[in-house]
């Protein structure tokens, strides 16, 4: 039975694995079925503490459970709102991905030192997912992921929050006589 309140963060990868009662190596408990949806609920290093689907919870090595995507974003009738061309932001996150290699390929030769290699790469912001037809873009222009269906690119999360709408400001200063304007 699993609990409304439910949404898998990650699953067990395919071999299964090992779980714990506690953060404590001493204190084995069942070990968990391969493909298992859970909830990572806490981190203490690399221990993950996992919610099951059931309400059973249990301590395993967080650093190999496998992520689970968020739900991409959907409009009515399938189409994303605010949808755009993905091409741009794709060529954006290729070239940066150039740049980075070109300065990762010159550390490795000699050819730069570290300092040189930090300021090359100073900014250079870089994020992509791609699985299937589905693909998630990091826009370091606009701070925001952005998923993509292989046709539309729209706004998936933000890296701040909703801003307030602008001060339209108030128009200029009038003088008033008592007689009218």
């Amino acid at each position: 039975m699993t609990s409304p309140a439910f949404r898998p963060t990650h699953v067990v990868p395919r071999n299964g694995m090992p779980a714990w009662e506690s953060p404590d190596p001493a204190r084995p408990t069942v070990p968990l079925d391969a493909f298992l949806p859970v909830q990572l609920v806490e981190r203490r290093g690399d221990w993950g503490h996992i919610l099951c689907a059931n309400g059973w919870s249990a301590w395993v090595d967080g650093r190999f459970l496998v992520a689970v995507p968020q739900d991409p974003p959907t409009g009515d009738a399938g189409q994303l709102a605010g949808a755009t061309d993905p091409r741009p932001l794709l060529g954006r996150a290729e070239r940066a991905l150039a740049d980075y290699r070109s300065a990762v390929e010159e550390l490795a030769a000699g050819a730069l030192d570290g300092e040189t290699f930090r300021a090359r790469t100073s900014g250079l912001r870089i994020g992509v997912v791609v699985d299937g037809e589905s693909m998630w873009l990091y826009d370091a222009g606009d701070a925001r992921w952005a998923y993509a269906d292989g046709a539309a690119l729209s706004t998936f999360a933000a890296d701040d929050g909703p801003r307030a709408p602008e001060d339209p400001g108030r128009g200029p200063t009038q003088v008033v006589s008592p007689d009218g304007p």
